[in-house]
């Protein structure tokens, strides 16, 4: 799932994007606000993969919270105004929707979005690695060195058996990336169910490491693990 967030003033104009969003069926509404401020602290706490973001609001407007955020998710602008366009392709914009939005021009926005997400799972399909950028170099990371990953702000935090990498991305968008032996055992955690030695109800003993198990996920990792120890 693609988590949605909707930051707009426009009380309209935020309904009119919460139900094109809900005719998609891989899209998840985390968050629907006409309050920047409430968005930046949302995104404190919580993850979100693609933002539609109008640019005139009160208090900050949508390019002072782009100049703001060191890792920002995808981000479809959302506006009135055209004057915005040339800059917001420097912060990694996806496209530039201007208001009204129609459903046509919509789809195609976040069809860029897909196409991107699709791009990049065919290159790791298929490979024994994770194929990743670390300080702007590209790194190839062997999936059984790989103890866990923990989300780390806007950051990922990737524990292998020699170092810990931090890269830019989501544990929703490595998730697609990853073997059938990954798996979420926590909001913040992504397990490698091979490198298990030990579980408890709480964590999972991987390297000396205690990785939480929260009840969430708590039914599908020890499922997992009993499949995995019959193999």
């Amino acid at each position: 799932m693609i988590k949605i967030g909707i930051i707009d003033d426009e009380i309209l104009a935020r309904k009119v994007l919460e139900d094109y969003c809900a005719k998609i069926d891989n899209f998840e509404l985390v968050l629907s606000t006409g309050n920047p401020l409430e968005f930046v602290n949302f995104t404190q706490q919580n993850e979100v993969d693609l933002i539609f973001l109008d640019i005139e609001m009160p208090e900050l407007n949508g390019m002072e919270i782009l100049r703001s955020m060191i890792n920002p998710p995808k981000v479809i602008l959302t506006t009135a105004y055209s004057e915005y366009a040339l800059e917001s392709y420097n912060y990694g914009v996806v496209d530039y929707l201007l208001k009204p939005v129609k459903i046509e021009r919509f789809l195609k926005a976040i069809n860029k979005v897909s196409a991107s997400k699709i791009t990049q799972t065919k290159k790791n399909r298929g490979s024994e690695e994770l194929q990743i950028k670390h300080d702007g170099m590209p790194v190839n990371i062997s999936f059984k060195s790989i103890l866990y990953i923990q989300s780390f702000g806007n950051y990922l935090k990737i524990f292998t058996d020699s170092r810990m990498y931090l890269i830019s991305e989501t544990l929703t968008n490595i998730t697609t990336l990853l073997p059938e032996n990954f798996q979420r055992t926590h909001k913040s955690y992504i397990s490698n169910l091979d490198r298990v030695t030990k579980a408890t109800r709480t964590y999972l003993l991987i390297e000396n490491n205690q990785v939480p198990v929260s009840a969430t996920y708590k039914v599908i990792v020890f499922k997992k693990l009993e499949v995995l120890a019959k193999l």
